[in-house]
């Protein structure tokens, strides 16, 4: 009597993918989340490696999900309550800002120090994009 082969169970791999800005290239990439998520104090973190440059960053999986429910949240701002944008001034996170050159109101969601030390604001805006602008430009 022979035995039927069985049919071999198939192992699928869980990918998942999210947009983040890579330091590499200056941009928002698509990344593959690698290994287990760790649970550090009550922070969950996770390895995000870029589908282009294939470099890796720890990433934390909270912040991101928070961002992904306020980028789901609609801006209500309006004109009158804005600042003009101006690269000399310094911002506040919740400020609403209107910038001239591209017509558009945004809200300040974070402050960031970039590679070469200079102030910049991460300002998303109504239609849903999100910029990264500099600030505190000294005059030199």
């Amino acid at each position: 009597m022979v035995k039927a082969k069985q049919p071999r169970k198939r192992r699928t791999r869980k990918n998942k993918y999210i947009t983040l800005h890579s330091p590499f290239l200056m941009k928002e990439t698509k990344h593959e989340l690698i290994g287990e998520p760790i649970i550090n104090g009550s922070k969950r973190q996770q390895w995000a490696r870029c589908t282009r440059t294939h470099h890796s960053q720890l990433v934390d999986l909270d912040e991101i999900e928070a961002k992904a429910n306020s980028a789901e949240e609609d801006i209500e701002i309006s004109r009158d309550d804005s600042i003009p944008y101006d690269p000399h001034r310094e911002y506040n996170i919740g400020d609403v800002i209107y910038h001239n050159v591209w017509e558009a109101l945004g809200r300040v969601s974070r402050k960031e120090i970039t590679s070469n030390g200079s102030h910049a604001i991460v300002v998303q805006f109504e239609d849903k994009r999100e910029k990264r602008l500099i600030e505190k430009l000294s005059a030199q």
